[in-house]
């Protein structure tokens, strides 16, 4: 099981390096835009950028905030961008990534996700598999399994948009399908 989850963070991350994943066309008036965040960025950085921020660690802290390790990284531009989505966007709690994971699924019948939206999808699976060790109870620990297999298989569906046959994305395999109360 942890492989894995390790495995299936992984490949979350090598998504962001996809050519054309963060070019998905904006939504109008979608409220998750990264606009406000950093003093009015316009778009996601670059997957490279995104990768080697990511590449280097995240921490957990005793308040459930997740840092850049590499203190000479988060100094830069994109690794305070990267801080600021880790600090307001990304669910600290069981209950924000479950509302988070709600979100997502509400919006799986429509366009592509923004890749504002599509970043914080990532982030917000990638979130999920450092606060997994770390939770107290194997129930918790199982609840944030569930949500980071469901944020993977929402990944999954958002990319498989125009791509797919109709109503058949690439699944993550009987184990997620059962787990996804949202089909």
């Amino acid at each position: 099981m942890a492989g894995t989850m390790q495995f299936l963070a992984w490949l979350m991350v090598a998504i962001c390096l996809l050519p054309g994943v963060t070019t998905t066309q904006h939504r109008a008036g979608q409220p998750m835009d990264s606009t406000n965040v950093g003093g009015g960025l316009q778009e996601p950085e670059a997957p490279e950028v995104m990768f080697e921020l990511l590449w280097s660690g995240l921490e957990l802290d005793i308040m459930g905030q997740l840092h850049i390790q590499d203190e000479e990284l988060a100094s830069t531009r994109p690794g305070r961008r990267l801080s600021l989505l880790l600090q307001h966007h990304v669910p600290r709690d069981l209950e924000g990534a479950e509302q988070r994971l709600q979100q997502f699924q509400d919006l799986r019948k429509g366009p592509p996700l923004s890749p504002w939206d599509f970043e914080h999808l990532l982030l917000t699976g990638l979130s999920c598999v450092y606060r997994l060790p770390v939770a107290s109870e194997a129930q918790e620990r199982g609840r944030w399994a569930q949500v980071f297999a469901l944020l993977a298989q929402e990944t999954l569906w958002d990319l498989c948009k125009g791509f797919c046959p109709q109503g058949q994305p690439p699944s993550l395999g009987p184990s997620a399908s059962t787990l996804d109360p949202f089909p």
